[in-house]
């Protein structure tokens, strides 16, 4: 993913309003985030704990959407959609988005389960365990971080 800064990630949003894009509050260390090693950029608003946001390369534009995270948190081990990673080592979140432009103003939304702290990048560049004599490890991995991308991107042109 290449860097971005607070402009053009408010610039980037499609499932927000104005104002809730002005009030978006980054993470203190935004200009230490290390965008080489993501396939999507994502972080909770201190200041309205529910509230997630996350940053995506989509068809070669950074695009932005907006998160509400459930307060339940689901009873069984669930895996996220997005890495699809079945070793997890964090828990899994179900999150929905308003959908962009009129249906979001009617209401529509859409739902999805992720990794509660946006912990995919690095679980899919984990190399997975050798599944049999000459399994390849490494395509493995990129073929994880694509799927990944790919997730991602499909949720987010959902969206709308």
């Amino acid at each position: 993913m290449r860097p971005l800064d607070e402009r053009a990630i408010r610039a980037s949003f499609r499932n927000a309003s104005r104002k809730e894009v002005t009030s978006i509050t980054f993470p203190a260390d935004l200009d230490q985030v290390d965008f080489d090693r993501l396939d999507y950029f994502g972080w909770f608003d201190p200041k309205m704990p529910r509230r997630a946001y996350v940053v995506a390369d989509v068809d070669g534009e950074p695009v932005g959407i907006l998160l509400q995270r459930t307060e339940q948190r689901t009873r069984t081990r669930a895996q996220c959609s997005w890495c699809d990673d079945v070793t997890l080592r964090n828990d899994v979140q179900f999150f929905a988005a308003r959908k962009a432009g009129s249906a979001g103003r009617n209401g529509d939304t859409i739902g999805t389960l992720i990794c509660e702290n946006f912990g995919c990048s690095d679980n899919v560049r984990r190399l997975p365990p050798l599944a049999y004599e000459g399994y390849d490890r490494e395509l493995a991995r990129e073929m994880r971080m694509l799927r990944l991308r790919e997730h991602v991107a499909a949720f987010v042109r959902e969206l709308g």
